[in-house]
């Protein structure tokens, strides 16, 4: 059985474990932005004046959330930006 924890993530922490920017962490969390908003992403919770956090589910893959919205990569096509440098 895995073990699930609930963590309250700081906006650094955040980040990291996402890969997002301030700005696309807080668009993700605003319904007004209809281009990025995104309901599953953790809603922010104001722990203080000044303090604000992310309620986390942190399960054997820290990564869960990020790898699920990561859409797979296709590999990279050879590049020819090498072959028309001039020299």
């Amino acid at each position: 059985m895995e073990n699930i924890t609930m963590r309250m993530l700081r906006l650094p922490d955040v980040m990291a474990i996402t890969g997002l920017s301030r700005a696309a962490i807080y668009a993700k969390c605003n319904p007004k932005d209809k281009a990025r908003y995104d309901p599953d992403f953790p809603q922010r919770v104001q722990l203080s004046a000044n303090t604000v956090a992310w309620p986390w589910l942190v399960s054997g893959n820290p990564l869960a959330y990020r790898r699920s919205q990561t859409p797979a990569r296709q590999p990279a096509a050879a590049s020819n930006r090498h072959k028309h440098r001039k020299r």
